[in-house]
């Protein structure tokens, strides 16, 4: 619980710095005075409507890309699964090129909903080719479909793409993975969605402790092991399906989150959950910040500072068996 606080310290004080601190230095008197005491000002303005928005998106995305690695995480007792293992990225993706490259749609409020019915669509046809045969879907079985249906997927995408220059286009930006240009009515298009993950990925993680044992034991000490994995994967769909419409796939915060989570607080996946959450917000605010000043005035993109970021931390936690160990 110390845990906790101290992370939800550290999360507020990202927070503050994702709207004092950006492309162009404004003064924290100003900053100060957008949020509280605002008069229309070229810098409040970019505080109000830029970064505000901005801040506010990065938390819920992060929020909901650490909870859906930690829950991947523990239905497929992998330590190096990640969101995009139910084809939530590649369903994505594919259905963005499709709104861009035949239907025309270039817009963001529109290809908002492609996308985010293209890793919900995606998800479960993953989930009902691991069921296929005998017994409950296996994280094996979960696994390769996962992998086969997004290699197919990410195939097709890159030959709509290549055919057509302006879905090109579009699809560079997006699939860079960014929170910038993003106003409140995508955050509030998106959220309801990730409330309602955020519920069923609490309800799933009482039960991750026992699956972790092994289907077997599970159902030997009263887990519905089967429920457990279709609740887990509505939620990673709703969770990681909403923060990939809002702002592109974002790599290695569902990866990584969920081994710094755990070793810190050990294998109860309850307590990951919850630190995932913190931690997931965390990291995509900080890269995003980072993202804001390291090329000034231009910007980087949040999903290609988490690549950064991401890549050796990782190597480093993995090599540590109390952190890889699931």
């Amino acid at each position: 619980m110390l845990g906790i606080v101290v992370g939800v310290g550290v999360l507020v004080a990202v927070c503050a710095l994702s709207v004092a601190v950006g492309a162009k230095t404004i003064p924290l008197g100003t900053v100060w005075d957008a949020l509280f005491s605002f008069d229309h000002s070229p810098d409040e303005i970019i505080i109000r409507e830029l970064r505000v928005p901005r801040t506010i998106l990065g938390l819920i995305v992060g929020v909901a890309l650490g909870v859906s690695g930690a829950l991947i995480q523990g239905m497929t007792r992998n330590p190096l699964a990640d969101p995009g293992l139910l084809g939530v990225n590649a369903g994505s993706a594919f259905f963005v090129a499709v709104a861009v490259g035949i239907f025309g749609f270039t817009g963001i409020w529109t290809y908002l909903w492609f996308a985010f019915a293209g890793a919900a669509l995606v998800s479960v046809m993953v989930y009902i080719l691991g069921s296929m045969g005998r017994g409950a879907p296996s994280p094996i079985r979960l696994t390769l479909a996962g992998v086969a249906v997004s290699a197919l997927l990410t195939g097709i995408t890159l030959g709509l793409t290549l055919l057509d220059p302006d879905a090109f286009d579009e699809m560079r930006y997006w699939r860079a993975g960014s929170i910038a240009g993003r106003d409140m009515s995508i955050t509030g298009a998106v959220l309801p969605f990730i409330i309602v993950g955020l519920v069923l990925a609490v309800w799933a993680a009482r039960s991750l402790n026992a699956i972790a044992l092994g289907d077997d034991t599970a159902r030997s000490l009263g887990a519905d092991v089967g429920r457990t994995r279709v609740v887990g994967t509505v939620a990673v769909a709703l969770l990681c399906g909403a923060a990939t419409a809002a702002a592109g796939p974002i790599s290695f915060v569902g990866l990584m989150i969920p081994h710094i989570a755990r070793w810190v607080v050990g294998p109860d996946q309850r307590w990951i959950v919850a630190y995932s959450m913190i931690g997931g917000a965390i990291l995509v605010l900080l890269s995003d910040v980072v993202g804001r000043v390291i090329i000034r005035p231009g910007e980087m993109q949040v999903g290609v500072v988490t690549a950064f970021i991401g890549a050796p931390v990782l190597i480093l936690l993995v090599r540590r068996a109390k952190a890889s160990g699931l």
